[in-house]
């Protein structure tokens, strides 16, 4: 992104947040914001979209600690009016303020002030006043993009397809990649403008939520529902996998509701290791009994164990 562009834009006022907030607060505003504003939560919605993008845009600088310095750093200059153009768009451009020193204003220059990228303040006066030469040929500018991913996919990876100014780019997306994360495609950004390398695609991966699995770093979770009887007497029981077939765990006699079974290496695979399925039982009470059922249950009713499960609660809460 050009620093006219950071000048511009004021990105701690896009995601409503002070300049001095901390990596946590950003992160949790930004995803508040991106579930607000996503296309798959507003179909068809062209304000909300754009606004989806302009916040993503907020959030991959202002999470990147050294962007946000350097947008800092351009900001704060741009506020105390230390900013040069190239003498279009209405202003008075910077050879029209130094051209007289140099005895006219022939040879336009391209010089704006800015980080890591173009000519910047140090280097155009360095060589005038003795303070050092120039750094040579600058790198491109890094390009910002986006792509959105359905959960299994982002589980097990994915090459995709961008289209940049230099035309198809494919980015291979590594298997476990999360919900906001960053990759770098490098050299793939805008070219030099006087023969450095060329700059970087930046691009974040937003991931849509599943019906029944949810990430907990590399283990995933899900709810499994039993019947009074199995949790109760004990039952082995099919459990769903992310892409593949149902596996059977076993549940062991008088096993309690929020109690977590574990499936061993059917989590998230990565660089990082495998996870496991962690499945939760939650114990599902029928809505309706036939007559032979609350028969049955009047009669268990009238042997089960005596004790009152409410009663170290009662206990606790009294102090």
């Amino acid at each position: 992104m050009a620093s006219q562009d950071w000048l511009e834009k004021d990105f701690y006022r896009i995601l409503g947040v002070s300049k001095d907030v901390d990596d946590a607060g950003l992160k949790k505003t930004y995803r508040k914001l991106a579930r607000k504003y996503h296309p798959d939560s507003n179909p068809g919605d062209a304000v909300a979209e754009a606004k989806f993008k302009e916040v993503s845009e907020a959030y991959s600088v202002l999470s990147d600690a050294e962007q946000r310095a350097e947008y800092d750093q351009i900001r704060a200059m741009g506020a105390g009016g230390a900013r040069f153009t190239a003498g279009g768009g209405g202003g008075q451009g910077f050879e029209d303020v130094f051209g007289g020193m140099f005895g006219g204003a022939g040879g336009r220059g391209q010089y704006s002030y800015q980080q890591g990228g173009g000519a910047g303040f140090e280097d155009i006066f360095g060589g005038m006043f003795g303070g050092g030469a120039p750094r040579g040929p600058q790198p491109g500018r890094d390009i910002q993009a986006t792509t959105t991913l359905d959960f299994e996919t982002a589980v097990q990876g994915k090459t995709v397809t961008l289209q940049a100014s230099s035309g198809a780019v494919k980015v291979k997306i590594p298997a476990g990649v999360s919900d906001g994360q960053k990759i770098k495609v490098r050299g793939k950004g805008e070219p030099s403008p006087n023969g450095g390398p060329a700059g970087d695609i930046i691009l974040t991966v937003s991931v849509r939520k599943h019906p029944v699995f949810e990430r907990d770093g590399q283990h995933l979770r899900l709810k499994l529902p039993v019947t009074f009887s199995e949790a109760a007497l004990g039952a082995t029981v099919e459990v769903p996998t992310l892409g593949g077939a149902p596996v059977k765990l076993k549940v062991q006699p008088g096993t309690p509701s929020g109690r977590v079974l574990r499936v061993k290496g059917r989590g998230v695979s990565s660089s990082k290791g495998t996870g496991d399925l962690l499945a939760e039982v939650q114990i599902v009470v029928p809505s309706h009994l036939s007559d032979a059922a609350k028969e049955a249950l009047e009669a268990f009713r009238e042997v089960e164990p005596q004790e009152n499960p409410r009663a170290d609660l009662l206990s606790r809460a009294r102090g």
